[in-house]
């Protein structure tokens, strides 16, 4: 299986003359690691910043200067058409308060602005520049135009800036720029308009204030859940114990602790969701007893710590589920693993569940592929292995299938 969004691709990189130009061969190693064909176009005062030869040796490729615009040479080819139709995506990185000013009026004096002009495909615009400019309403007016027109503005990063103030301004980070643009390129976009909800992690339950009892989840499930589900167009909340992997850019976070906590953050966002995935790795049972002081080895040479059941999260989601909404259960099983996962299914009143079978070495935690299968009420829909990513899409590849089968419909469409 191989993810859209991620295959080789064309990205038309336009580089204006800001003093984050600098950052282009960032940019150009970034999605030359990913596959993807790039071109790129500087502007006058771009060059200032970064070589063209450096851009070139990156790319492989010619770099477009203003000079090709209306070049005797070259002026046959129309350099503005031909990027345009070659372009899956043009990114403009970074994007001067000047440059915003000329799209946001249609000005097409420019190799860069006419290609913008010509494209059919999508734009994403990274302004970056002072925070006073930014500020400024005549810049603010223009953003909110190049949005009306269609482009995608993706706000500066605030942080210290090279003129020697500090707010809103910088170019965004390189992942940023990546995220987006995969976003921006990836064709199914069935979960426009959802609010997906998507536990992760492990949770600690505390034995005393340095020890607690927890599991090896890396998190990765979730954030690959929660990524894919941007991508396709869904306002993500994720809710998360102490994972070692990030929560991904694009999400809401709400950072939990314990089961206890994990459970109320669950309950309390639940209403207002229309799919929730429970891929968290929670635990089961907690001391009955968390000392407030550290036990000491002295204290005996056995410790026994009794243990009382969690609340079980995904019954009470199953218990309290509203029309339209849709449940998705993980089990991570090690015998009589497909028999088990469909009791807990019907047990908690899931739609559908993935089961992990954890004795194989593809499921493991902390790995980057996985190995499952989808379960529906039916029996089993699916049975797929790769990477982590992989994996999320087709969950979500049978999520929009069953949903669309029942006629569900987003929280944000019911009256």
């Amino acid at each position: 299986m191989t993810l859209e969004w991620k295959s080789s691709r064309r990205i038309l990189l336009g580089v204006c003359g800001g003093i984050s130009a600098y950052k282009a061969p960032e940019i150009i190693r970034e999605f030359r690691k990913q596959d993807w064909d790039v071109e790129v176009t500087l502007s006058p005062a771009a060059e200032k910043f970064v070589s063209p030869l450096v851009i070139s040796t990156l790319t492989g490729r010619k770099v477009w200067l203003e000079e090709d615009f209306l070049s005797a040479g070259d002026g046959w080819k129309i350099p503005h058409i031909s990027l345009a139709e070659w372009a899956d995506v043009t990114v403009v990185a970074p994007a001067t308060a000047s440059f915003l000013q000329k799209i946001a009026h249609g000005d097409a004096s420019s190799i860069l602005s006419a290609s913008l002009l010509a494209t059919r495909s999508p734009v994403l615009l990274f302004p970056a520049m002072n925070v006073f400019m930014w500020e400024h309403r005549a810049v603010r007016a223009n953003v909110v135009r190049c949005a009306e027109l269609g482009y995608r503005v993706v706000e500066p990063e605030d942080g210290a800036l090279a003129c020697g103030y500090e707010g809103k301004g910088r170019l965004p980070s390189i992942e940023v720029i990546r995220e987006e643009v995969f976003r921006s390129v990836a064709s199914v976009r069935d979960m426009t308009g959802q609010k997906v909800l998507v536990t992760s992690g492990p949770t600690r339950e505390a034995i005393d204030p340095v020890r607690f009892i927890s599991n090896p989840s890396s998190g990765k499930m979730g954030s690959a859940l929660a990524r894919t589900a941007w991508y396709r167009g869904a306002e993500v909340t994720v809710i998360s114990g102490p994972a070692t992997e990030p929560v991904p850019y694009g999400v809401r976070l709400i950072p939990v602790v314990s089961a206890g906590d994990m459970f109320d953050a669950v309950i309390r966002e639940a209403p207002s969701h229309d799919i929730i995935v429970k891929a968290a790795a929670v635990g089961d049972f907690t001391p009955v007893c968390a000392r407030d002081t550290k036990i000491k080895r002295e204290e005996g040479k056995n410790l026994i710590i009794e243990m009382s059941p969690n609340p079980d999260i995904a019954a009470a989601l199953g218990a309290s589920k509203r029309s339209g909404q849709f449940l998705v259960g993980f089990a991570a099983e090690t015998d009589d693993a497909v028999a088990n996962a469909t009791r807990k299914l019907v047990r908690k009143g899931l739609d559908l569940i993935v089961l992990n079978d954890v004795r194989s070495e593809s499921s493991a935690f902390g790995s980057d592929n996985n190995s499952v299968s989808i379960i529906g009420k039916e029996g089993v829909k699916l049975e797929v292995s790769g990477s982590k990513e992989e994996v999320a899409d087709a969950i979500w590849e049978i999520v929009s299938q069953s949903r669309g089968s029942a006629g569900c419909r987003p929280c944000s469409s019911r009256s």
